[in-house]
């Protein structure tokens, strides 16, 4: 499992295992989980979490957990 925090989105996001992504389960307004074409969990997705996690994910980054933080500036269209 690889666990990535993007600080420009506020999302977590939890890779299960590689593969293409079929299609997204929007679970709640902070929760969509990407399911392969046999219907595998792919990945974990987890929005907003400064607010809800900041002080869990902050706790994780002490204890060492390798979590991969992305914080490129976002690109407007």
């Amino acid at each position: 499992m690889k666990i990535d925090y993007d600080t420009v989105a506020d999302a977590i996001y939890f890779t299960i295992k590689s593969g293409k992504i079929s299609k997204s389960i929007k679970i709640d307004d902070r929760l969509i989980v990407d399911l392969s074409a046999k219907g595998d969990v792919v990945g974990i997705e987890l929005l907003d979490t400064s607010s809800k996690q900041g002080q869990g994910l902050q706790k994780y980054l002490k204890e060492g957990v390798p979590i991969n933080i992305n914080s490129s500036t976002p690109v407007f269209v």
